[in-house]
């Protein structure tokens, strides 16, 4: 499977990028293909260059692997592309939120969609 790993980068500290790497290459050891930003994406190119290509690396991906922080504008631009290109998303790391709207809130509510979403495929086609 080709995963992509929405995450912190500018702002990410040696604990994150640890916990990162060492996700990723679980992956890698069960014979994924990974895009992890800080690694794959040339970070020293213009802002633009690196939005495209992380949406290169999210289209190419079969599934979206997010470890959300609500302080990385790169996040929320990626899930954005995400959400619009209707991609397969898994939450690996969440924030925890009180009542009211939030993007956490928004990212639990979108995989019980997305289960939503499978259970009437299967029911429609009668897949188990």
């Amino acid at each position: 499977m080709k995963i992509y790993v929405i995450c912190v980068v500018r702002s990410a500290s040696l604990e994150d990028i640890q916990k990162l790497e060492n996700y990723v290459q679980e992956l890698e050891d069960q014979g994924h293909q990974v895009h992890l930003p800080h690694r794959d994406t040339e970070q020293d190119a213009r802002g633009y260059d690196i939005c495209m290509q992380n949406y290169d690396a999210i289209c190419w991906a079969d599934e979206i692997h997010v470890f959300y922080n609500s302080k990385s504008q790169g996040t929320h631009f990626d899930l954005g592309m995400t959400f619009a290109l209707g991609k397969k998303v898994t939450i690996i790391e969440n924030e925890s939120y009180d009542e009211g709207k939030s993007f956490a809130r928004m990212l639990d509510e979108w995989i019980i969609e997305q289960e939503v979403a499978k259970q009437k495929y299967r029911s429609k086609n009668d897949i188990d």
